[in-house]
């Protein structure tokens, strides 16, 4: 047995020499770039909702599971990993005993002979190696080769994977024969419970005692080496994962990485853009070596899944954008470059040209690591960052190249500059004057029936208003959008919620600049619009659109701007449920229902507009394929309302086509930015003869009002 031992351990030095090497370059690349102390401080001062999400995500595979099939099998290969920890601590153990007493018979203390123990690592193994066939027939079937960009797996290392499936199967069948002989030989510490060693057992019995007692050493032998060549190609491949979630689920935001933009930082510290001293060339990121340490974590633990790839609007309608492409492609680039990176000074000159010719490669742009149409295509949806199992933040990686692209290279879409200039110059993307934003107030009040007046605030919020109505740039001046902020206002003029507006006061809330990557221009806007808020002295606001109401809810606190804001629809369905509005006249249509993305993914806000609408006498739901957390986009968000759709499907054409299978008489959503997507969309149906001349697109309130007034109320 000592030259088992002395295998053994040779065997353990070399393999685990060889991971440490690899994890330290790992460390050294990912921190080249700046910090991000505010990940570490947040782990360290949230230390409970922490635990909360190791024992949700990691240990309980929450977001794997949402896909039933392949997150079952995947739940029980990585518990596989934790309880076979025990086998091979057993298998160490009969190593060391073996050479000291000549017989392999080590138990762990205490627990080590219990039955139960001996039938979970059976258990589990057997369960792991159906998860492997369950995980051969998804990629199966799923190939790249069979379904091109309709697989989650294109553009995924796929020899990686395959290479991983068999050494995990490697480990379990060499597990079962050195279990087997040793229980043949005495030295299994299961007398009873370690069903599938048993049966591997009774195999080989028949082979006798020696060829039992080799078979225990060699299996031993080949149990712990196929660990240790697994464990330096996982440090090696995109199953490093197996290590490095965990670390990027601790870093990750709470409750994950939808909702606000992060503000912009240098060196860890956030941008003051009043800073004399403000180096204008290292706004937002121009390099990889630009990204956090957080961004590499990313970069290194993206398995490869493809469930973000599969759920995008852009990769779906036929786009260059991937999110799962957009991280691979970053990380290949940082290992290519990471001589250089990770060199010293005088290491630097003596670099193989190839190295030094990819540092002149830009990181995005025509010949970039990104080109330029994957950064534009994003919506900022959130759909991949919703379906990601390990937490990564690609919405944050496309924002800090866009501040770069924008504010440093000035190279982005030219529509888009339109509309930068409106903001500018007008306080709203369509360059409207911003006495244009009380007109829909003048409209109101100038009806012949149920004339209403909004009361506007002149400097200070009236002390019995309970809300500031934000009627958003597009509710006061878009003609589709206006007709949600009149039923909005009438249906809390109904309920006896006093609320005023800003009118002309009030500024676009720099979502659109932000999301462009403009970050000085929201904070310009950001910071007029706070400045009003808190001399009015406003405490809670409802808003219409769910980009404005994510932006004061998320954003603004960021730059000292704290309210308390709700969507409107959540307000709405606390009024119905209270019975201060009671929808009386039945509507009866068949509806489906749209979920904006920043009021659902962004904000989880899916119940409400839900709860109105069944409130409603006669109204029949009929969601489609992909609601809630797996909604389409309607194409307008990330800045996208204000370019040009040149590239594939139009995004909001898509989102038509899957609600006209649900043949609705109405499509209803909470967002003007939506009404208007969608509804551009149902027209050119409708010119086509693709859609209903009846079908119609209207808020969750409008329909609310209808209901209540009983009274026709149309979007267009």
């Amino acid at each position: 047995m000592l030259w088992v031992a002395i295998i053994g351990l040779v065997m353990t030095a070399v393999a685990v020499a060889l991971a440490a090497r690899r994890v330290l370059f790992l460390y050294q690349l990912a921190t080249v770039g700046p910090p991000a102390p505010e990940r570490i401080e947040y782990a360290k001062n949230n230390v409970g909702d922490e635990i909360k999400a190791q024992l949700v995500e990691v240990f309980g595979q929450k977001k794997l599971l949402k896909w039933t099939a392949s997150g079952t099998a995947h739940f029980f290969v990585m518990w596989a990993f934790f309880i076979l920890a025990t086998v091979y601590l057993e298998a160490y153990g009969s190593l060391i005993q073996g050479a000291i007493t000549g017989t392999p018979d080590f138990h762990i203390p205490l627990i080590g002979t219990w039955a139960v123990l001996g039938f979970l690592q059976d258990f589990i193994a057997v369960a792991a190696l159906i998860g492997l066939i369950a995980f051969a027939v998804i990629r199966i079937k799923n190939s790249p080769k069979k379904l091109g960009r309709r697989s989650r797996f294109s553009g995924s290392h796929l020899g990686g994977a395959w290479l991983v499936l068999f050494m995990i199967f490697n480990v379990i069948w060499t597990m079962f024969l050195f279990r087997g002989a040793a229980f043949n030989t005495g030295n299994l510490p299961y007398a009873s419970g370690a069903f599938a060693s048993e049966a591997t057992a009774a195999l080989l019995r028949p082979m006798g005692a020696s060829a039992n007692e080799a078979l225990e050493h060699v299996g031993l032998l080949l149990h712990i080496g196929v660990m240790l060549v697994f464990l330096v190609i996982v440090v090696n491949s995109k199953h490093l994962h197996i290590f490095t979630a965990p670390l990027n689920v601790m870093f990750s935001r709470r409750p994950d990485g939808n909702g606000p933009a992060q503000p912009m930082r240098i060196d860890g510290k956030v941008v003051d853009f009043e800073d004399e001293d403000l180096d204008g060339d290292r706004l937002g990121r121009g390099k990889i070596e630009d990204t956090t340490w957080k961004g590499f974590l990313d970069f290194y633990t993206c398995t490869e899944c493809g469930r973000c790839q599969s759920q995008c609007p852009a990769w779906n309608t036929d786009k260059p954008l991937s999110p799962k492409m957009l991280i691979l492609d970053q990380r290949d680039h940082a290992f290519k470059v990471a001589p250089y990176l990770t060199a010293t000074q005088d290491q630097r000159a003596d670099l193989h040209e190839d190295v030094l010719a990819l540092l002149d490669k830009p990181l995005v742009g025509e010949d970039g690591v990104i080109h330029p149409d994957v950064l534009w295509s994003c919506t900022n949806c959130g759909a991949c960052v919703e379906q990601c199992p390990v937490d990564i933040e690609h919405i944050d990686h496309i924002l800090d190249m866009r501040r770069y692209q924008v504010m440093v290279e000035s190279n982005f879409p030219s529509e888009a500059g339109v509309m930068v200039k409106n903001l500018e110059n007008k306080g709203n993307p369509w360059g409207m004057s911003e006495m244009k934003r009380a007109d829909w107030i003048e409209e109101l009040a100038g009806r012949e029936v149920d004339p209403i007046e909004v009361q506007l605030i002149d400097e200070k919020m009236p002390e019995d208003t309970e809300y500031l109505f934000w009627v958003g740039c597009a509710g006061a001046l878009e003609d589709r959008a206006k007709k949600t902020t009149k039923a909005v206002a009438e249906l809390l003029h109904v309920a006896g919620v006093k609320f005023a507006v800003l009118g002309p006061m009030e500024a676009c809330t720099g979502d659109p600049a932000r999301r462009l990557g403009m970050e000085f221009l929201f904070d310009m806007l950001a910071k007029q619009n706070i400045e009003t808020l808190n001399e009015a002295g406003v405490k809670k606001i409802v808003a219409t659109c769910p980009h404005c109401f994510n932006t004061l809810a998320n954003e603004y606190p960021q730059l000292g701007g704290t309210y308390e804001v709700v969507h409107h629809t959540q307000l709405l369905a606390k009024l119905v449920d209270e019975g201060k509005l009671v929808p009386v006249t039945p509507i009866e249509e068949k509806i489906t229902y749209h979920d904006p993305c920043f009021l659902g993914r962004h904000n989880k806000v899916y119940s409400q507009p839900r709860d109105i609408m069944a409130k409603v006498p006669g109204v029949q739901t009929q969601e489609m394929h992909r609601h809630k957390e797996r909604g389409f986009c309607c194409g307008a968000g990330g800045a996208r309302m204000w370019m040009e759709e040149r590239l594939g499907k139009r995004i909001n054409t898509e989102r038509v086509d899957e609600a006209l299978t649900t043949d609705p008489d109405t499509i209803s959503t909470a967002c003007p930015f939506c009404l208007v997507m969608l509804g551009d969309s149902i027209n050119e149906k409708k010119n086509a003869g693709e859609a209903k001349e009846t079908l119609e697109v209207v808020d969750v309130s409008q329909l609310l009002i209808k209901s209540i007034k009983g009274q026709p109320v149309k979007a267009s």
